[in-house]
This record gives C-alpha cells, structure tokens and sequence, in this order.
C-alpha cells in the first residue's frame, strides 16, 4: 500500500533535500520507519500524510546536525535556511499518470532488493527495514559487522542504480512530451 508514494515523496523533497540522493535516502529511511511501525502492529490511519511528516521530521534532524557539526565562525550558515512548515505541505492528489509512476517505482525497487543475494537481502531488510543496527545484524546472522557494512552497501548500490536508471527513464519519457 505505501509503495504508491515512493515517487512522489521523492520527487517532492528533492527540492527542499539538497538533491535527489538525500532526498531518496531520506524518502527510504521515512519507509524503513513506516513499515517497522506497520510491522509492530500499529494500525495506520493516514500512511501518505505519516510518510510526509516523517521525511519532514528527517530533514529537520539533518538540517540540525549538519549545523552543529559545522558552525561558521559568527555563527553565521552557508547553508540556505530551512524552509516554512507551511511549505512543505503535501501536494494535492496526483493524477493517474503520477500514480502509476510511483507503483511502478517501487515495484522496480521492490524486484532489485528481492534480485539481491540471500544474504545480502537479509542484511539489508533487518537494518533498513526492521532498523536493526549493524552490531544487532551481524549477531543474528552470525556475521562479523565487516560482513554486514559490506551487505548494506552493496544492496545500497543496487537500489541507487535501480533510482537512477528510474531516473533516466523519466528524464527521457519528459523529453518525449
């Protein structure tokens, strides 16, 4: 049911992200959240407006720790200051089109993690989806933590190129029109 969402949250808080890499970290971390909160058996009512506010709260907490680890001198910030709440408001319902973009989005994201190694599945459903730290994963798969960053970053890698050829396919498919 959530999948839906994926490319409109993505391409929604590119803007407001610095990019579509941090927005699509964000995006996938707000997911991670979601579902780890589906799973304990949490009914949820609104999971759009859930997903919104969670990607929200992500960049606030970025948007913190980026200025404590790097104050100016003056405390004066390179950085463009946060945008209004108000701003970030969830766009109206998207049309068809937008709709099966998004499905087709995360379908696409769903077969590239399922098209992972077992192991390497494994690892990365219990610390992105089940918020596992890397410490806790390797103990349950009997690993070394090693073995685990190495998991991660792989399906990591696997999932940024599923993004990007995503990507490229909308970038071309607007041409078009």
């Amino acid at each position: 049911m959530l999948a839906r969402y994926y490319q409109e949250l993505l391409n929604y808080f590119a803007r407001t992200a610095r990019g579509r890499e941090n927005a699509a970290d964000l995006v996938h971390e707000a997911y991670a959240r979601v579902l780890t909160l589906q799973r304990s058996g949490q009914a949820i009512a609104q999971p759009r407006a859930l997903l919104y506010r969670t990607v929200r709260n992500l960049l606030v907490d970025q948007h913190r720790r980026s200025s404590v680890r790097e104050p100016l001198p003056g405390g004066a910030s390179d950085e463009p200051p946060l945008p209004d709440v108000a701003d970030l408001a969830a766009p109206a319902a998207l049309g068809p089109e937008a709709l099966a973009a998004s499905s087709q989005g995360m379908q696409a994201m769903l077969a590239t993690i399922d098209a992972l190694p077992l192991r390497c599945r494994e690892a990365f459903i219990l610390h992105r989806f089940d918020g596992l730290s890397h410490a806790e994963v390797a103990a349950q798969m009997g690993i070394s933590r090693k073995m685990v960053e190495q998991h991660i970053q792989r399906a990591m890698q696997a999932c940024r190129r599923c993004r990007d050829g995503m990507d490229r396919a909308a970038d071309a498919g607007e041409r078009l029109n």
